[in-house]
């Protein structure tokens, strides 16, 4: 018998959803609100209690959708949106049209993460109809692929509800193991502004591209410091906090003093590594050696630091209640530890409501051409949310 006749299939509600959520070409930073109004009329009309919160564009939203008693404890189920665009990538079929070839389901955000939400749509009535003993939230954000831009206005939303949920599951794909922790991310664009002038005279001007370079190379050492020096957690990989310059961009032409430069770079740390004190040595970098250099003859010139996102890590314990919840309900007798980011820190650090990552499809599938999710895997997903239905109704 062949692998594909041997394959778990999912429901055709969820196969359904999942094409209707993958033909929404939902790119992060572009407007996401067709599919939160389809989600959010869907779910309203099952009877769910439903909450927008937009951007101050009001082109994209978060959406909390709730059912169940308006009571302290529950579960959230969240995902966002968003997926990272496909220009430039080579697909066999269209991106956002859903594909399935023999055991695999193809589409732009199949795995990340459109596969968790059609499941979680597709179980929506099921848990309208049960008998609920706390309630169940769905979350829908947006723009996680860019920084987790979304969700902190929906935990702000949260928090300022009158009852507080116990636990969070966030369904990035992690072939339905249960994360407990992921590194942090911090990235910003560092402005570097010189001063201009003939590049036979260099004494005369600031030169921008060669200060950046200098941030660079700290960066670097950085980077080469806690590699060597630690601290060390061998369960990630890389098994220490990283520092990466990923963009330079300045300059005009070769006899012109640059008088303008950027630099867009990162750190990934470890969780329990402060976040504060990797901040700290950068701007006391800047602040106290780079900037003072720059300024000795100018004092119209400097550095700017645009941050672009800041997610912290994620550290659940072992021991906390949706750890061991999540373990039972997938069978798994270990957890694991991820380097991506994800929503969840967030949840915890802002909401102080545990969290676990654990969803349907492999990270290593994402932000490819071809991006696909096993059919096994949904179905996984699918028996996953009735063993938690199954807790939370009343006995």
């Amino acid at each position: 018998m062949s692998a594909a006749n041997t394959t778990a299939m999912p429901s055709a509600a969820t196969l359904e959803w999942l094409a209707k959520l993958i033909s929404h070409p939902s790119v992060s930073l572009t407007p996401n609100l067709a599919l939160i109004e389809q989600a959010q009329n869907y779910l309203e009309g099952l009877g769910y209690l439903c909450a927008v919160v937009f951007d101050e564009t009001r082109s994209k939203a978060n959406l909390y959708a709730t059912i169940g008693p308006a009571v302290d404890g529950g579960v959230i189920l969240s995902g966002h949106s968003d997926v990272v665009p496909v220009e430039g990538q080579n697909w066999a079929s269209d991106p956002f049209t859903t594909d399935i070839r023999g055991d695999k389901l193809y589409g732009r955000g199949a795995c990340d993460m459109k596969g968790f939400l059609a499941c979680l749509l597709a179980k929506a009535e099921t848990f309208k109809n049960a008998d609920l003993r706390v309630p169940i939230h769905l979350a829908f954000t947006y723009d996680e692929e860019v920084g987790c831009l979304g969700v902190p206005s929906l935990v702000e939303a949260i928090n300022a509800l009158p009852h507080k949920p116990a636990m969070c599951i966030v369904g990035e794909p992690t072939n339905m193991q249960v994360i407990t922790q992921h590194k942090g991310k911090y990235s910003a664009r560092a402005h570097f502004t010189g001063r201009s002038g003939h590049s036979s005279l260099p004494g005369e001007g600031v030169n921008a591209v060669e200060f950046a370079s200098e941030f660079v190379v700290f960066l670097r050492r950085l980077g080469q410091k806690f590699r060597n020096e630690g601290p060390h957690d061998d369960e990630f990989v890389p098994n220490h906090t990283t520092f990466h310059s990923g963009v330079i961009h300045g300059g005009t032409q070769l006899n012109i003093i640059p008088q303008n430069c950027y630099v867009d770079f990162e750190f990934r740390n470890l969780p329990n590594h402060d976040r504060n004190e990797l901040k700290c040595l950068i701007f006391d970098y800047l602040d106290n050696t780079l900037i003072p250099q720059m300024r000795e003859t100018y004092d119209d010139v400097g550095v700017e630091i645009e941050v672009v996102s800041d997610m912290p890590g994620l550290a659940t314990g072992d021991d906390e209640e949706v750890t061991k919840l999540v373990m039972e309900l997938t069978g798994a007798n270990t957890t694991g530890k991820v380097s991506f980011g994800t929503e969840a820190g967030v949840f915890s650090a802002m909401g102080d409501i545990p969290t676990v990552v654990c969803g349907p499809g492999s990270i290593e599938q994402a932000h490819k051409p071809d991006e696909f999710i096993e059919l096994d895997q949904l179905a996984r997903c699918e028996k996953f949310l009735d063993r938690l239905l199954a807790v939370l109704v009343r006995k």
